[in-house]
């Protein structure tokens, strides 16, 4: 199974904090080591919240179209991070960038994205859709699409979607599956509209878990229900939760 693997720039932190923490990269890292261990393909999208972000300096006065091209630079930076990680737990692992950086990283090359993941290799997918006013939620639904990825996955903090914080309101409902309608009609922040409306209209499942989650990964690929998932309520899309 191919998936696509969408990361905030907080998982990179970790709970101490820190900018990036090595130690939480090693626990993402075993995971997907694992997982492909296991004969899984992985596209990776990171965020860059953890280092800045681009809409918090746009507030601030910084024109927000450098902002966000600052913010683009930070997941290439993540990126970076994830992909040393990465090679030193054996993941054979390819970085490319939206807009290429010579001798950094190559630029996006959804035809050679595909041969590095046929042949077993991760492919780290940074710099956003490189463009500004798109979020990396957006970038990697896009990415996900273009290299064929059967769902997109996005670790997050809690274990599913919930019809409010549920650490404000401990009396949030927690789905376990919903369409893409309910969760536009409902603005259950799932993801932005950009970014669902992408999967609503190629019918790519949508999974929420809580990244802390011992062999997600693998579960998730496996059928286990694994966090919510969001899928067209007529077909079912390409993943089958049992």
């Amino acid at each position: 199974m191919r998936l696509l693997l969408k990361l905030s720039g907080e998982a990179l932190a970790g709970e101490a904090g820190a900018s990036i923490d090595p130690g939480a990269l090693d626990a993402i890292a075993a995971e997907i080591g694992s997982f492909v261990a296991a004969g899984g393909q992985l596209g990776i999208v990171l965020g860059g919240g953890n280092l800045l972000r681009g809409a918090t300096l746009a507030r601030g006065g910084i024109d927000r179209i450098t902002a966000d091209q600052m913010g683009m630079l930070a997941t290439i930076m993540n990126g970076l991070a994830c992909r040393d990680v990465l090679l030193r737990h054996g993941v054979a692992t390819t970085l490319f960038a939206a807009t290429g950086i010579p001798g950094v990283a190559a630029a996006f090359n959804r035809d050679q994205a595909v041969v590095e993941l046929d042949a077993g290799r991760v492919v780290v997918l940074a710099g956003g859709t490189g463009n500004p006013l798109f979020t990396t939620d957006t970038a990697a639904c896009l990415r996900a699409i273009e290299i064929g990825a059967d769902a997109v996955l996005k670790a997050t903090k809690v274990d599913g979607i919930y019809s409010a914080d549920p650490f404000r309101q401990p009396d949030a409902v927690r789905y376990a599956e919903l369409d893409y309608h309910q969760v536009l009609s409902e603005e259950l922040g799932v993801m932005d509209l950009a970014a669902i409306c992408l999967c609503r209209d190629h019918e790519l499942p949508i999974v929420v878990f809580d990244m802390h989650t011992r062999g997600a990964l693998a579960r998730i690929a496996a059928g286990d229900r694994i966090g919510s998932i969001v899928r067209s309520a007529n077909r079912g899309g390409k993943l089958h939760a049992r």
